[in-house]
């Protein structure tokens, strides 16, 4: 079998409770994505809406713009503040998601930046499924009020180490784009995701574990903190799950870092005692990842 991870990589999720204070969200984010570093962490991720409160009626007011890029500081202090960072800490950083603001457009986006240990940006992805759901009694919430889908799949290759995937929160729920990706040689697939008290007791492990058990790969979930002085709770337990669907590690509700480290034997390994890459049947059904894919905006 193919090595994927070609060396030992430590992760860290960063799970933060942001405020209105967006130079506030940053300083904390800094401090704590530092001290993940100063743990030995060489990939580092932060959590969905980690500047800003999460809420249709917060986007537009948190909203930076990011094209052309790289974007002015005026117009987009979270992106040099994730850059300088990156730098800082010597590590490749996943900025959770932020607000975008596309001029050209005049659209708003749920966008993920990724930046290596110089701080040059290497991967945006927009949040390609929008969080509309409505269970009566317990939540309603609306994205698309505000926000507009991104149109493609985010692989990012780290030279030292290997193929990632990148994905926002809702994404999750579909199972191609984890597929399509561990077909195309992830070893890990990130989502930044605030889940909320409804969906995280619902499906939050269990979503994990699945794209973990399906794929054979890594998964890891940063989550906001748990604020129930927001307008929106987050779940919290931010976690890692290994190949096999065994949760390496899970924060509780409050902010917390927590790391795993990934080895790529425990891939192999999973591969091996149950051989699902050669098992397929894509003679009786499709194989979605030699399907139409898009891996660039329109």
């Amino acid at each position: 079998m193919a090595t994927l991870l070609k060396r030992p990589l430590k992760l860290a999720l960063v799970q933060l409770a942001t405020g209105s204070d967006k130079s506030a969200n940053l300083s904390k984010a800094r401090s704590r994505v530092l001290e993940a570093a100063q743990q030995g962490a060489s990939l580092i991720v932060l959590p969905e809406c980690f500047n800003s409160p999460y809420g249709c009626q917060y986007f537009p007011k948190y909203a930076e713009t990011l094209l052309p890029s790289p974007p002015s500081k005026g117009k987009a202090p979270s992106f040099h503040a994730l850059s300088d960072l990156a730098k800082e800490a010597n590590a490749y950083l996943l900025g959770g998601s932020i607000p975008e603001y596309e001029t050209t457009s005049d659209k708003y986006f749920n966008t993920s930046l990724m930046f290596n240990p110089q701080g040059e940006l290497i991967a945006t992805h927009r949040k390609v499924h929008l969080f509309d759901i409505d269970i009566p009694g317990k939540i309603t919430f609306k994205e698309s009020e505000i926000l507009s889908p991104g149109n493609k799949l985010t692989l990012v290759d780290l030279p030292e180490y290997g193929r990632i995937a990148l994905a926002i929160c809702y994404d999750i729920r579909f199972p191609e784009l984890a597929m399509i990706a561990a077909r195309k040689q992830c070893f890990l697939l990130l989502y930044p995701g605030a889940f909320n008290l409804t969906t995280g007791a619902l499906h939050w492990s269990l979503q994990a574990r699945a794209r973990a058990m399906d794929n054979q790969v890594y998964v890891g979930l940063c989550s906001p903190a748990r604020d129930m002085e927001a307008s929106y709770n987050a779940w919290g337990h931010s976690m890692v799950v290994d190949p096999n669907a065994a949760v390496m590690t899970e924060a509780g509700e409050n902010e917390e870092v927590v790391y795993a480290d990934l080895i790529d034997s425990k891939i192999q390994e999973t591969r091996k005692g149950i051989p699902l890459q050669g098992q397929r049947r894509f003679d009786v059904y499709p194989d979605v990842s030699n399907g139409k894919i898009t891996f660039e905006e329109g």
